[in-house]
């Protein structure tokens, strides 16, 4: 298959185009910096230069593949919140998914006249804040800023729907990748041994191996029975606390300092809120479907990540 990703040069993006090469997919990447992104990507992609977020040749590109991953959207740790950041959270997201949807509905389906597919992210931060509840599927929208926007995020997505195309949406919890994300940025105090939980640490934290997000990724392109949202979460959500305690034990070293709540606030602002609150998500459709875990259990995952 020929398949168009936006967001390709990014954590996520890069690992999964390995595997599309490995399985001789021929990965088509969007980049606004192309010479960049094709001395990244090398011979495992061809490079389209553009902007996911304004219309230009590269839709024309789009329509000649066979599927769609479409990864793209600004950092939401990219700097701290204020009102303009915020809207550019929403419109990095908004306006390129739009642009994609409106790509395939000029060609929707493949050259054997297949339907074609749209795998678009969101994030486990449509659920909001829920304590211990566990969190599946099926479970309500959170009307706070993350679940609005992830909300409007998939509801642009699932547009494509209206012209038959099979729409999956991943809802992505916490990546451990060393590379980059939140693992990054913890190795380094836990190293020096001064790792320890944030706030209380009795906020859930749902993870996943970033093997296992791209093993997500691609199971969603690839069955067909894959419709809607799909948690991008490993099966053991675990406490905060218990992540450090974890974290500490891979690494050898103590997990005892605490990085108190109003540190954190003062530090990033409101986003801080999105490490304090934590949610308990489940992936249940995933595991209802077949989906094989690599990294079922976070020792193992965490092993694995810092290596």
């Amino acid at each position: 298959m020929r398949i168009f990703i936006t967001g390709g040069t990014g954590l996520i993006g890069t690992t999964l185009i390995r595997k599309l090469h490995e399985r001789k997919d021929q990965p088509v990447v969007l980049s606004r910096r192309a010479a960049q992104a094709r001395a990244l990507l090398g011979a495992q992609a061809e490079v389209i230069e553009g902007d996911p977020m304004q219309a230009g040749s590269w839709l024309d590109a789009l329509q000649q593949c066979d599927a769609v991953i479409n990864l793209a959207g600004e950092n939401i740790f990219a700097r701290r919140w204020n009102d303009a950041f915020k809207e550019q959270l929403r419109a990095s997201r908004l306006q390129s998914t739009s642009n994609v949807v409106a790509a395939l509905a000029r060609n929707p389906r493949t050259a054997s006249g297949a339907p074609k597919v749209l795998v678009s992210a969101s994030a486990i931060g449509y659920y909001g804040a829920h304590g211990d509840e566990e969190l599946t599927e099926e479970s309500p929208p959170a009307r706070d800023f993350m679940g609005t926007l992830c909300v409007d995020w998939e509801q642009a997505a699932l547009q494509a729907q209206a012209h038959g195309v099979r729409v999956a949406l991943v809802r992505i919890g916490v990546v451990l990748d060393k590379r980059g994300g939140a693992l990054a940025q913890l190795l380094t105090p836990f190293k020096l041994g001064v790792g320890g939980p944030a706030g209380s640490g009795k906020q859930w934290m749902s993870w996943i191996h970033h093997a296992d997000l791209v093993g997500l990724l691609l199971f969603a392109l690839d069955n067909p029975e894959v419709r809607g949202p799909l948690n991008g979460t490993a099966p053991m959500p675990m406490t905060n606390r218990d992540f450090s305690s974890a974290l500490g034990r891979v690494l050898h070293r103590p997990a005892f300092m605490p990085v108190p709540g109003f540190a954190l606030k003062l530090r990033f602002g409101e986003v801080a809120d999105v490490v304090l609150n934590g949610q308990r998500v489940l992936p249940r459709k995933a595991l209802a479907l077949g989906y094989k875990f690599q990294y079922p259990d976070v020792e193992s995952a965490l092993q694995d990540a810092v290596k």
